[in-house]
């Protein structure tokens, strides 16, 4: 296991739980605890944990009130195996509308190799790292953006997509929940992807093993509405993430392929 992809996972399991000790962390790693020590260290020092006597405890900053930039470096390794794997779904010559969020920047990355694409984005962050790419012909959908993340909302949004059709909708999403489907912390974030599912043949969602078994604010659409979900492997596992397993379930009963990276 990669250095990137170990913090990734201790992440996880300090998340999962009001404490976890350094011993603990070493069974289930299978490293030293002085790699676990360090690792810590490392994770202290970014602000996503607090260490305490024998262990860690996770900083209570919920996920969905840190802005784009402090969340941003959030499991970066896995957030990138995501995009490759959803890029890898995308056929060169394809209409692509890309939603905002940290895991379709990687996205955006990979999507630059897939060309020739038409990919209309609704992040800043997305605009940028497509700008220029050789075979990209982007769009950047107007809005408004929203303060901290960039997203481009908005009725002005709304009646850009209105006006379009495409191939694929990347959608990124705060929460999957086996009864309550697709859901976004913003009523403004729902509703554009709300506008996306219904101007796309196909969707494929996309988000990391954390966001499994959590409810959020504004209902975006039942499972069914997606075509693929990609997601990686630490969903299958129930000691990281309790509520994994049964929402893979709930995915693949509803019709939805699920893709694990």
């Amino acid at each position: 296991m990669g250095v990137a992809n170990r913090l990734d996972l201790t992440l996880r399991l300090v998340q999962g739980s009001d404490r976890v000790s350094v011993s603990e962390l070493s069974l289930r790693l299978g490293v030293s605890e002085m790699t676990v020590r360090r690792d810590l260290d490392a994770l202290e020092r970014q602000g996503l944990v607090r260490r305490v006597h024998g262990g860690a405890v996770a900083t209570r900053v919920r996920a969905e009130q840190a802005g784009f930039t402090a969340r941003e470096p959030w499991q970066a390794a896995t957030k990138d195996r995501l995009g490759s794997a959803v890029a890898a779904l995308v056929e060169p010559g394809s209409r692509v509308l890309l939603d905002a969020g940290t895991t379709t920047v990687h996205v955006a990355e990979h999507l630059a190799g897939r060309g020739p694409l038409t990919v209309a984005v609704l992040s800043l962050q997305a605009a940028a790292v497509l700008a220029d790419r050789p075979g990209i012909d982007l769009l950047v959908v107007g809005g408004r953006s929203r303060p901290g993340e960039r997203s481009l909302v908005g009725p002005l949004a709304l009646r850009t997509l209105g006006d379009l059709a495409f191939d694929c909708f990347v959608m990124s999403i705060g929460g999957v929940h086996a009864g309550h489907g697709w859901s976004e912390f913003s009523l403004d974030d729902a509703a554009v992807k709300q506008s996306g599912l219904a101007r796309a043949a196909r969707t494929v969602a996309v988000a990391d093993a954390t966001k499994l078994g959590v409810r959020a604010f504004s209902r975006v659409a039942p499972l069914d509405a997606v075509h693929q979900f990609v997601t990686d492997r630490a969903a299958e596992d129930a000691a990281t993430h309790p509520r994994g397993p049964e929402t893979l379930d709930a995915l693949r009963d509803a019709g939805v392929e699920t893709v694990l990276a």
